[in-house]
């Protein structure tokens, strides 16, 4: 059986009867205009001989391709994927292909991430998450970020400024500092917090604005009174379970430092037969859009997380293609706000 042969550029030139040249600026849209009798011709000749064109040669000829590279954390996790969406809306406009992974919440895997989409010619990388304090791991991907840039791709963060590259950041700790403000003011005196898992910077951030929070208005907030477990549902529910077997009285409001640790947490209490707010007030970080079926509505700090996906993806395209970024990284803050709900109803005096 004879395979079939790949329609060429040169096949379409020569069906409609112009230069390899003129088929491949109307193919490739150069910037040198061709004629509309012209175009139509070489359009028409794509349709009938059925030409696509091949992104890896187009690669390899420029030094670059199409595509940008997308690492999140936890693609399940709906934080990720909202600001994914504002991301990829953005790219599509532009005819960007995006390559997206989920991988561990961790530098070394990252790195390998980018050395792959350095081998694959990506015009950008967005690298969507925490750092943690594994400053030996976070040193090599910034080496394989600098690898990567110096070959014309572009690098762009969201999360903390530590890679030295464009960065949307979103003010964990002043969110967080923020909300336990509120909290205080509403009446409650005695926290708990759920506050992810030990190593990871947006958690330790997001812990220690709420405990600067409270320190605002001479509220402690002790070390058994902060329970660490994995940024997910289970997560929540099994540091909720902590917080309910210590041999202590129950706190008046726990935080979770993600809204998805909240819904763990709020599941356990009513196992457990309690009322929120009734018995525990109850608050999150993010403002996922998970959230609009939780009942009771959760207080949270809500962040813009599709439009910092946006934002990301426009720090990729304001800069020209094969260029190198900025030598002073750009930094983009995004404020939370606070939003107060059900869950974090005002408590009661004490008699």
């Amino acid at each position: 059986m004879q395979p079939v042969r790949r329609v060429t550029l040169q096949d379409v030139a020569d069906r409609a009867g112009v230069s390899l040249t003129t088929a491949s600026r109307v193919v490739n849209e150069g910037s040198r205009r061709v004629g509309p009798q012209l175009a139509q011709r070489v359009n028409q000749a794509v349709a009938e001989l059925g030409y696509t064109a091949n992104l890896q040669a187009r690669a390899v000829a420029t030094g670059q391709s199409t595509m940008v590279g997308v690492v999140v954390h936890d693609i399940a996790d709906p934080y990720f994927s909202s600001i994914a969406a504002g991301l990829i809306e953005v790219a599509d406009a532009s005819r960007l292909l995006v390559c997206m992974s989920s991988t561990a919440a961790t530098e070394a895997a990252e790195r390998e991430y980018v050395a792959l989409m350095r081998a694959q010619r990506a015009r950008a990388v967005i690298l969507i998450g925490s750092r943690t304090d594994d400053t030996a791991a976070r040193e090599a991907l910034r080496a394989e970020i600098a690898a990567f840039t110096r070959s014309g791709g572009r690098a762009v963060a969201v999360g903390q400024e530590l890679l030295g590259v464009d960065t949307v950041l979103p003010e964990n700790a002043a969110g967080a500092g923020a909300l336990a403000r509120a909290m205080v003011a509403l009446g409650h005196r005695r926290f708990a917090v759920l506050a992810g898992p030990r190593g990871l910077l947006t958690a330790r951030d997001r812990l220690d604005g709420f405990r600067a929070g409270l320190a605002a208005w001479n509220v402690p907030l002790g070390r058994d009174q902060v329970i660490h477990g994995a940024f997910t549902r289970d997560g929540g529910y099994e540091a909720m379970s902590a917080v309910l077997a210590a041999d202590e009285p129950l706190p008046d409001c726990v935080f979770a430092v993600t809204d998805v640790m909240a819904m763990g947490a709020l599941a356990r209490l009513r196992a457990d037969g309690l009322q929120v707010p009734a018995d525990i007030a109850l608050a999150g970080f993010d403002d996922i859009g998970t959230l609009r079926d939780v009942y009771p509505p959760l207080t949270t700090v809500r962040l813009p997380l599709t439009r910092m996906g946006e934002m990301a993806a426009e720090l990729v395209l304001s800069g020209e293609v094969g260029v190198p970024g900025p030598q002073q990284p750009r930094v983009i803050p995004v404020p939370g706000e606070v939003i107060l709900r059900e869950s974090t109803l005002p408590h009661p005096p004490a008699r």
